[in-house]
């Protein structure tokens, strides 16, 4: 019998808003240990939630770009459970009435559309964080991320593959980037998921028994728990036994899940509306005036770089990947017209050294008019493509312009005629035996005397005329 796997992931943005989700405290992120607590962070007696509204604004905003209902009436909820991390004994979040629900994002797999469902957006405070210290044999509690705010979103169990899930992680992490409202960085805990998996027979409507897998926080470790817990469960049902619905970890040191602890359903967190927060009305003048100032989202902007420049559909999907690098593109093109060649210069020479040195994209010394300046240097036969690279390669290390670099190291073209023509004339003097083999038939040999009239200028002869005043020379 073959089965198929049934995935639904739960994804916790982090928002970039200056301060905390009910309280003035700083959000920032790498600050001392409880550097940024308040009464409230601490759960004090006497102290009351505030709701920071451009939490609210976030919210709408992903759930306008997610295609989801905009609730007009929602209200937070408490969520309970016992540990050292939430000094209040419960988590405020939303329940029964979530800010956003029922919408869907498209993703491309293979080449092929997919559909993905969203159940819900909610709005929620982070707990703190629990170091656990082996050699003081204690642990340690920083709140800082306590009260820090989280947009979760809640898929559909319509994911298939890891591979599938992975993708769609990565796209709600590129619209979370593009509105503005995330880093979206999953080293520093600002996207983490939680992943529920169960198998069931191919053709099957009946879920099985799901596990969900806690915290993972890269897009390879998403695809390495999901393909161990396929294989894990997979062995469970063959051998004749059943999956136990649990809650997991992902170690990623052995690539493996462990039992973290038996899987809460809602009944457990003992759920009730947060007496302390009115419920949230919002008008749709709001919703409305909140779509009129969304920027573009990444398959519109896709579209836009192939119908206006002529791209590929596969250069603007590479290009649209971040949001930083299609403003990259835009600005390099206010200094040329070509729009191909720029995009060339980013997608396989700059990612190409930034791979290769393990640099992040924000960390380019040199500017995007640079890059557009160096591309107009080609196009007006200042310097030859080979010229280019070196010249580029010098901007990458220096930061320098191109300008600058051409003058400093006297890289300019020989585009004169009249200077060309007796350095040819000269390669042809001294390579009298090929001459007559060229002559007598061996026209391969045209390439040998490029070469060495390519020599003698130190690669600076533009190559277009070097043929043209090759061809006039051995003609005659």
């Amino acid at each position: 019998m073959e089965y198929e796997a049934v995935i639904g992931l739960e994804v916790h943005i982090q928002l970039n808003t200056e301060t905390k989700i009910f309280t003035s405290a700083s959000a920032h992120f790498g600050d001392e240990p409880n550097e940024n607590i308040d009464p409230l962070i601490l759960g004090l007696p006497g102290t009351l939630p505030v709701v920071n509204g451009k939490v609210i604004d976030a919210a709408i905003r992903m759930g306008l770009a997610t295609n989801c209902e905009i609730r007009n009436f929602n209200r937070f909820a408490r969520k309970h459970y016992f540990y050292p991390d939430l000094p209040k004994g419960y988590q405020i979040s939303q329940f029964t009435q979530p800010i956003c629900e029922r919408g869907r994002i498209e993703i491309k797999v293979k080449e092929a559309n997919r559909s993905i469902g969203i159940t819900r957006i909610h709005m929620e405070e982070d707990a703190g964080k629990t170091i656990h210290d082996g050699k003081a044999k204690a642990s340690l509690v920083d709140l800082n991320r306590a009260g820090v705010p989280l947009l979760e979103v809640v898929s559909e169990p319509d994911l298939r593959s890891p591979a599938e899930a992975s993708i769609y992680l990565k796209s709600l992490r590129q619209i979370a980037r593009y509105l503005e409202i995330s880093d979206g960085n999953m080293e520093e805990g600002s996207l983490r998921c939680d992943a529920n998996i169960s198998l069931r027979p191919v053709g099957e409507l009946k879920f099985g028994t799901r596990t969900e897998i806690k915290n993972i926080n890269s897009f390879r470790f998403v695809e390495k728990a999901l393909e161990y817990e396929i294989a894990r469960q997979l062995k469970i049902i063959k051998s004749g036994e059943k999956v136990v619905q649990e809650t997991r970890l992902f170690d990623s040191d052995s690539g493996t899940t462990h039992p973290m602890r038996g899987k809460e359903e809602s009944a457990d967190y003992r759920y009730f509306p947060d007496p302390d927060l009115p419920p949230i009305k919002i008008e749709e003048s709001r919703v409305r005036e909140i779509r009129s100032s969304m920027p573009k989202m990444p398959w519109e902007v896709e579209e836009h770089l192939v119908q206006t420049y002529g791209l590929t559909q596969y250069d603007a999907e590479v290009l649209c990947a971040e949001k930083i690098y299609v403003d990259f593109f835009k600005e390099a093109l206010e200094e040329t017209g070509n729009a191909r060649v720029v995009c060339n210069w980013i997608t396989s020479e700059l990612f190409g050294l930034l791979n290769k040195d393990n640099i992040d994209f924000q960390e380019i010394k040199f500017q995007a008019k640079d890059l557009g300046a160096l591309v107009e240097l080609i196009e007006t036969d200042v310097v030859s493509g080979k010229m280019a690279k070196k010249v580029f390669e010098e901007m990458y290390e220096s930061g320098k312009s191109p300008k600058t670099i051409v003058d400093e190291q006297g890289l300019r073209q020989i585009t004169n005629p009249e200077e060309l023509r007796p350095i040819v004339e000269q390669v042809l003097a001294d390579n009298g035996e090929q001459v007559n083999k060229y002559k007598a038939g061996d026209k391969k040999l045209h390439g040998y005397f490029v070469g060495q009239v390519m020599k003698q200028t130190g690669g600076s002869a533009n190559p277009k005329l070097v043929n043209t005043l090759l061809k006039q020379l051995l003609d005659e």
